[in-house]
């Protein structure tokens, strides 16, 4: 009787692994598909008038497929190279400091090995479009807090037919809250929190099925040191819950707890020019694929 209930979990266990790398090459594998990940210093308000334009490359290996906290067997693989245009504009409203933004991710996604037959997708994701608000502003002891509404658009690349794309068909909306305050004169503490809702993807898949997601949450940290007032170093880590998926009226029971870490430097190598990199990892993955590289570089322009 043990040796039946096993075989039968683990023809359980199968399905829900084919099923969630499935979703994963049409969804997750998307550039903003489950995540409002932040830089450290994002959350630093600055005079109204100041604009920002960033460029953003992230690279990304991913190794290895998991189902409910147990790794599949086989050798899946998605690598991706993602580039995000970003501009920002600070202004202020009713005595707050705000920064009206877009956000546009464009790129490629590529299959190999146990997932080659997913083949590549590129071309440009959906549109995001957010403004922070200032609520705390006291750049003499820098300390900062604001809240950001972010609103994904539809209009990036999609098709039903592909395993992978870079858009997603669904609009999603994200309310971010985060606080940056120095615990000393060179040591600076980052924190932000989301929680992101999903509309639905009625075009999922070859059947064009309904895909559903719940709602997802995601809470980041990060440590700087400040080796001047133009360079530092930092630390973070990140964990996201949620985000369990039905397709066609079907629990897919691919709900996320995944927390992942990054170490990187930030430098102001002039006063209006920053270069950002990071390099970060999955280090525990309940379901999906796991990141085993991630790459993060960022030029900073202020204008």
């Amino acid at each position: 009787m043990k040796r039946l209930k096993e075989a039968a979990q683990a023809r359980r266990n199968r399905r829900c692994g084919l099923g969630s790398v499935a979703a994963l090459c049409a969804m997750l594998a998307a550039p903003q598909a489950h995540a409002v990940d932040v830089d450290a210093g994002d959350y630093t308000a600055l005079p109204a008038g100041t604009n920002l334009l960033m460029g953003y490359y992230q690279y990304a290996t991913r190794d290895a497929a998991y189902v409910r906290g147990h790794k599949q067997a086989g050798d899946p693989r998605l690598d991706s190279h993602i580039g995000i245009l970003r501009g920002v504009h600070f202004t202020e409203i009713g005595g707050f400091i705000v920064d009206p933004q877009f956000l546009l991710p464009f790129g490629q996604l590529k299959g190999k090995d146990d997932l080659s037959a997913a083949g590549s997708a590129s071309g440009v994701g959906d549109l995001i479009l957010a403004a922070t608000v200032w609520l705390v502003n006291r750049p003499e002891t820098g300390t900062y807090f604001g809240i950001t509404p972010f609103l994904y658009v539809p209009t990036g690349k999609y098709d039903n037919d592909d395993a992978l794309n870079i858009g997603e068909n669904r609009w999603k909306f994200a309310l971010q809250a985060g606080f940056i305050t120095k615990l000393t004169d060179k040591v600076t503490l980052d924190l932000a929190g989301d929680v992101m809702v999903y509309g639905k993807n009625d075009k999922y898949g070859p059947a064009r099925e309904t895909m559903k997601q719940k709602a997802s949450m995601q809470f980041q940290g990060y440590l700087r040191y400040h080796l001047s007032d133009a360079w530092d170093l930092r630390l973070g880590v990140s964990h996201t819950i949620g985000g369990e998926t039905e397709v066609a009226g079907v629990d897919q029971g691919d709900r996320q707890r995944l927390t992942k870490v990054s170490v990187g430097t930030g430098w102001f190598i002039a006063p209006d020019l920053q270069l950002l990199a990071s390099y970060g990892r999955d280090v525990s993955v309940r379901s999906g694929l796991r990141e085993d590289d991630r790459l993060n570089l960022r030029v900073l322009k202020v204008f």
